[in-house]
């Protein structure tokens, strides 16, 4: 039977740093820290020059194709990864969406707005989150899937998502998170002999581009052609395009593979000092492949608001299908950051 939506689907980690919570250590969203690069914001900042004229996507278009080793008919650029969930769910005609929990809502959430009666895949935490492909209906006639999954940190093997696909089927991946992955690793981005196959990508967390909204989607060059025609006119700005093609540039793409690499030492560093507090309760989904983790706590809910005492923001998991109140999202940050709240978070569960 159809799920009801008894979670705050629209509930985001920057609900957690705005207003009173803008001086706290943010922990609560996924955004790389020190970003945008001072050379992403001069690129920004000059094309600032031409904002009289329409935008004009081809270059920025012609770049992402490239990148990824894909014609231009595939690519569709969007106002963000979140946008293309709108598009996705308006212009797609299907009878039984399905969305594998726990994963980002907004997917979930823009079906549902665009009157999809919407079935959820749990996945266990006893199985450590990970992809059961038998777990999917056979008729569902639209997946949706995260990899690496937000806010479970679980990277499933591209082997088990490409299991989902199905004539007549639309499996849409949302690798928002795969460039902070060494290697991206399982990444479908750029098959074409997956069919049905929708992968998006976001530039705004890797890149601290959240305020610019940009991304794309990959996919069938009819499946691209539907969802342009459901866009507004001129959909991504200027400086939008400028910084699409910026970071998907050779030199880019060797910066977002470094930071990958230094995420993971930060995200090692995270978990091990996270270990240290199972006689507390405390456990983490493991193995992490994402820049944030997911962890179990008693009272997870008391736990996150006497940290704000302390200067620190968390996510909460309870908006997340899937999870309780006892879960917490945390993102990886630079040791002495992790190393400060792991004291916080020392001092609250002491008390």
């Amino acid at each position: 039977m159809p799920t009801e939506p008894l979670h705050d689907l629209r509930h985001h980690g920057d609900a957690e740093v705005r207003d009173d919570g803008g001086a706290l250590v943010d922990l609560a969203v996924n955004v790389r820290a020190d970003t945008p690069p001072a050379w992403l914001r001069e690129r920004v900042a000059a094309s600032l020059a031409g904002l009289a004229a329409y935008p004009d996507g081809r270059a920025a278009r012609a770049a992402v194709a490239a990148r990824h080793g894909l014609p231009v008919e595939r690519v569709l650029l969007t106002a963000g990864a979140a946008e293309a969930f709108v598009l996705l769910a308006r212009a797609l005609k299907v009878s039984r969406p399905v969305v594998v929990h726990p994963q980002f809502t907004e997917p979930e959430a823009a079906l549902r707005d665009a009157g999809h009666t919407v079935d959820r895949v749990l996945l266990r935490a006893s199985d450590g989150f990970r992809l059961d492909p038998a777990a999917v209906p056979e008729d569902a006639d639209l997946v949706m899937i995260g990899n690496p999954t937000n806010p479970t940190s679980v990277l499933h093997p591209a082997a088990s998502v490409a299991r989902l696909a199905r004539p007549g089927r639309t499996l849409v991946v949302d690798e928002a998170f795969m460039d902070a992955v060494p290697g991206e690793r399982e990444a479908l981005a750029g098959r074409t002999d997956v069919p049905g196959l929708v992968v998006l990508r976001s530039l705004t967390k890797t890149w601290g581009l959240a305020g610019l909204r940009i991304g794309y989607v990959l996919a069938a060059p009819e499946t691209v052609a539907l969802l342009e025609r459901a866009q507004p006119l001129w959909p991504v700005s200027t400086p939008a395009l400028a910084a699409a093609e910026a970071c998907v540039s050779p030199a880019a793409l060797a910066e977002a593979e470094e930071a990958a690499r230094e995420i993971a030492a930060s995200r090692a560093f995270l978990l091990a000092g996270l270990r240290d507090f199972a006689p507390s309760g405390v456990r983490v989904v493991e193995p992490a492949e994402a820049p944030f983790v997911l962890v179990r706590v008693p009272d997870a809910a008391g736990v996150r608001r006497r940290l704000r005492t302390l200067g620190y923001a968390a996510r909460r998991g309870d908006t997340f299908p899937g999870l309780d109140a006892d879960w917490l999202r945390l993102a990886v940050r630079d040791r002495e950051t992790t190393e400060g709240f792991l004291r916080a978070l020392g001092r609250v569960l002491d008390a």
